[in-house]
C-alpha cells in the first residue's frame, strides 16, 4: 500500500454518479466532490458477463462508470470546467434476494411485487466502488485503477399491502436500487442492518477511505472545500 500523506497537494474527488444520496453522504463526511455523470448503459455494460456473482455485478458497473468518466476527461471532449487531474469514483448498488440481483424497479408494479417478496425477510445490499487516479505523478498520482465491494445485510419489516402501495406511490422506491432507502421514507420499513450503513445509502465511507489510501491519499486531506 502507498502510504497516505497530508503533505501532497490537496486532491480532488470526482463522483461519477447522479445519486443525490451518495453526494449528500460524501458532503456530510466533510468532502466536497465534483460530479460528472457517466451515462453508462448498465445493461450493455453487463453484456458478455452472464455468470457474475451478485456482488460482482455492482463492481463491474462501478468500474464501467469510473472508467467512462476517466476516458472522457482524458479526451478532447473533456468538459472545460472539470480538471483532468482528479480521483474518479464510480459506484453502483444492487440488492441480492434469493440469489437474484435487483437494481431499480422498472415501474411501480415491479416495486410493489418486489416489496411483497422482501417484507419480513432479509436481503444483502452490495455496493461496488471503483477509483481511477488521474492525478499527475508530480502531484502524487499513482495511476491506480482499483475497486472493492461492501456488502450489508438488510432486515425488512413485515409491512402491509397498504403500506407498500402508499410507499410506492411516493415514487421513492423507483429511484433507488433494491426499491428502498434507509435515509428517506423507507427508513421505517427497515428493521435493521448488519454492516456499514453507508453501504445501503450507496457509498461506503470506510471502504472508500481504504481505496484512497491505496492511492496514497489521506482521507483527512479531502476535508473542506476544494482548492
Amino acid at each position: 500500500m502507498t502510504e497516505p500523506t497530508d503533505q501532497t497537494a490537496a486532491p480532488v474527488l470526482l463522483l461519477a454518479s447522479a445519486s443525490p444520496a451518495r453526494l449528500a453522504t460524501l458532503r456530510s463526511a466533510g468532502l466536497d466532490p465534483l460530479v460528472l455523470v457517466s451515462g453508462v448503459d448498465e445493461e450493455r455494460a453487463l453484456d458478455g458477463y452472464p455468470d457474475l456473482a451478485p456482488d460482482e455485478v455492482p463492481l463491474l458497473l462501478a468500474r464501467a462508470k469510473a472508467s467512462a468518466v476517466a476516458t472522457l476527461l482524458e479526451s478532447d471532449d473533456a468538459p472545460a470546467d472539470v480538471p483532468d487531474d482528479v480521483l474518479v469514483l464510480g459506484c453502483d448498488s444492487v440488492l441480492e434476494l434469493d440469489g437474484e440481483v435487483h437494481g431499480k424497479p422498472a415501474d411501480a408494479a415491479e416495486a410493489v411485487a418486489r416489496w411483497q417478496r422482501m417484507r419480513g425477510r432479509s436481503g444483502v445490499l452490495h455496493t461496488g466502488h471503483w477509483v481511477v487516479d488521474l492525478r499527475d505523478g508530480s502531484a502524487g498520482g499513482t495511476g491506480a485503477t482499483i475497486g472493492a465491494v461492501s456488502s450489508t445485510t438488510v432486515h425488512f419489516a413485515d409491512v402491509s399491502d397498504a403500506e407498500i402501495e402508499a410507499y410506492v406511490a411516493t415514487g421513492e422506491p423507483l429511484a433507488v436500487a433494491g426499491a428502498f432507502t434507509t435515509d428517506g421514507l423507507g427508513g421505517a420499513f427497515v428493521r435493521g442492518i448488519e454492516g456499514d450503513h453507508h453501504t445501503v445509502v450507496g457509498v461506503s465511507l470506510p471502504l472508500l477511505r481504504d481505496l484512497l489510501a491505496e492511492c496514497g491519499v489521506a482521507w483527512t486531506s479531502l476535508w473542506g472545500p476544494r482548492g
